[in-house]
């Protein structure tokens, strides 16, 4: 049983780790200035293979559902990511997205009737301490607007981890990422078409290369575990899996990019991995004391001999 869990969450860790190279395939191969386009052409091409693999579309709840979900998970939690990350410095953004395993946690006490421990608080307020050492900049500044689409960002893809753990579709897997997927990208269409205009005339080999790793890698293959992991584990323990995302991105600019790390960031990613860690940790029920049992008659029996 133990081994199964232990599966499951690291299966469903490639989902973060995987999203943790959106930033490196992004600056490397995509056309700068574009990440509405980008996010689109993530969900909605790779929503709607997925939906032709598996030949199901939605039924009765499960249309409005979709919609609901897909937006929370990606449509909406992208646009405010997209205009976090035009108005904050990323580490500031990042930052407030760390709050998301908090967020998900006190949901799931009201929503998913999953208990609030202080474990969970202190892994929490770890993580966001750890992100903050990892990619927070001293001269970091703020904007009011920049820090309310962080922290809306961190409130509806925490919601809708919840709302994903609460309403369990009986299509399989794979449809239900793509409903979700072909949704979220739905919503997107006209955001990106408004703020930045129509798609490029000409895209470069290394341009079709990014996006299509985006859409397949990205989007498809790990949008699929992530749903799978909140199908098969607590909502809470697997948003804390959410928090490898930083850390990736961050190895990642080291090994590739040749960008420096220094001792505190090292000292964020192992605060990291630990409040990850701890917050998988399933707390040790305490046995209840034995009831008290009678005497049976051959107790009795022996006692009078003893007498």
């Amino acid at each position: 049983m133990l081994n199964n869990r232990l599966s499951l969450l690291l299966v469903t860790a490639l989902a973060p780790a995987i999203w943790g190279t959106t930033y490196l395939v992004t600056t490397e191969f995509l056309p700068p200035g574009r990440p509405l386009l980008a996010a689109v052409i993530r969900a909605l091409p790779a929503g709607l293979l997925l939906v032709a693999l598996t030949r199901r579309l939605p039924k009765g709840d499960w249309w409005w559902r979709s919609l609901v979900l897909g937006t929370l998970n990606i449509g909406a939690f992208l646009a405010l990511l997209f205009v976090a990350a035009y108005r904050l410095p990323g580490g500031v953004a990042a930052t407030l997205g760390a709050l998301q395993p908090l967020i998900v946690a006190g949901l799931a006490t009201g929503l998913l009737g999953e208990r609030l421990t202080r474990r969970i608080v202190l892994a929490g307020v770890a993580g966001v301490a750890g992100v903050s050492l990892l990619v927070l900049q001293s001269t970091a500044r703020l904007d009011a607007l920049g820090v309310a689409a962080a922290a809306g960002g961190a409130v509806v893809m925490a919601t809708g981890v919840v709302l994903s753990k609460r309403w369990t579709s009986p299509a399989p897997l794979l449809a239900t990422t793509g409903w979700q997927l072909v949704a979220g990208g739905l919503v997107l269409v006209p955001v990106t078409l408004a703020v930045e205009g129509p798609p490029p005339a000409s895209l470069s080999g290394a341009n079709l290369a990014g996006y299509a790793y985006l859409a397949l890698v990205g989007a498809a293959f790990a949008y699929a575990l992530w749903f799978r992991g909140i199908r098969a584990l607590s909502a809470t323990h697997v948003t804390f899996l959410g928090l490898l995302s930083p850390v990736v991105a961050t190895l990642l600019g080291w090994l590739v990019l040749g960008q420096r790390l220094t001792p505190w960031q090292l000292l964020g990613a192992a605060i990291v991995l630990a409040a990850v860690v701890v917050a998988q940790l399933k707390p040790v029920r305490r046995k209840r004391a034995e009831e008290y049992q009678p005497p049976t008659t051959t107790d009795r029996d022996a006692d009078a001999e003893m007498v």
